[in-house]
């Protein structure tokens, strides 16, 4: 059975700490409702990016005022941290939540932000390979030198680590690895291909992996995908006309609501269009779990906690069984 997840880059539209309660009580409402697990994104210095710096202390907060959910980073930005401290930070965190954290990585992030950690972003993919390596020796009881091994010890997290990627590339390590694979809600496409669907762009990731994982091992793939569920169409379309055509963001020819919800890659509607719009994306029929966001349509909160229900009551039980 597919897991079901609910995924914030905390871009409500208030002050830093009410985003960070809201974005809280979003996944607590997520847990009430039964979703299995929730992951936070990173972001540094832009707001109207990402508005969590530090994924691990907001899900610190959240594990102590929850009890089943797993939680997740989607993602860290590996090359900008300390793979040591990343190691040690997510141990601890994992004791706290009794075992119920996710650990999401990534080489991207904005190239800017890597000044002022003092990274070249032209060098983000040996970084993140060097960090990711020290990280995964930490978590197997290394030496990390001088004879210093992590601790508390954390070898489950061993099974708990994602690597998020555009790449066919990327699926092939996160394959070799035995690693979770995680898939957009959305990626750029190429020159050659502009009108490709997000279905066509991750299939060979998703095969890439498939070709190189190892026999034996179960696959853990996330598809994260853009849903806002509302109770009448109407209202969906009003508030993602709003949402997708606000300034900064890419526009596509044409401008009109139905042209930005299928540039972004969304599902947008009443339970019944979303469900519709879900089953005719192949890649679902692939993934281990499916983690719905609200970004870049962005409702008010009261709404998306209206969305997480209606996921959660209808588009979800009517998915299940389905070939999604």
């Amino acid at each position: 059975m597919t897991r079901l997840g609910f995924f914030t880059r905390l871009l409500d539209d208030v002050a830093p700490a009410e985003r960070y309660h809201l974005a809280a009580e979003q996944i607590l409402h997520a847990e009430r409702l039964g979703f299995d697990t929730a992951w936070v994104a990173q972001h540094h210095f832009d707001g109207g990016e990402g508005g969590l710096p530090a994924p691990l202390v907001f899900l610190a907060n959240v594990a102590a005022r929850t009890s089943r959910i797993r939680l997740g980073t989607g993602i860290i930005t590996l090359p900008l941290e300390d793979p040591v401290r990343v190691a040690e930070d997510t141990a601890v965190l994992d004791l706290l939540s009794d075992g119920r954290l996710e650990v999401g990585v990534a080489g991207g992030g904005t190239p800017k932000s890597f000044t002022a950690f003092g990274k070249d972003p032209a060098q983000r993919h040996a970084i993140y390979a060097e960090h990711l390596q020290v990280l995964l020796d930490a978590w197997s009881g290394g030496d990390l030198g001088g004879g210093n091994r992590l601790y508390p010890a954390a070898p489950r997290l061993l099974d708990a680590l994602w690597e998020a990627t555009f790449s066919i590339s990327g699926g092939e390590r996160a394959g070799l690895g035995e690693h979770g694979l995680m898939l957009s809600r959305t990626q750029p496409r190429p020159a050659g291909a502009p009108h490709a669907t997000l279905a066509e762009l991750q299939k060979p990731i998703v095969d890439a992996y498939y070709a190189n994982l190892p026999a034996g091992v179960a696959p853990r793939i996330m598809a994260s995908r853009t849903a806002f569920v509302a109770d009448t169409r109407e209202e969906a379309l009003r508030w993602a006309a709003r949402g997708l055509a606000r300034p900064g963001l890419p526009q596509p020819d044409g401008g009109g609501v139905d042209e930005l919800i299928a540039a972004w890659d969304a599902h947008v509607g009443t339970p019944e269009d979303v469900v519709a719009s879900l089953k005719a994306d192949p890649t679902l029929e692939r993934v281990t779990d499916l983690v719905f966001q609200v970004h870049s349509i962005d409702p008010p909160h009261e709404l998306i906690l209206r969305s997480i229900e209606l996921l959660a009551t209808e588009v979800a039980p009517a998915l299940e069984g389905s070939t999604v």
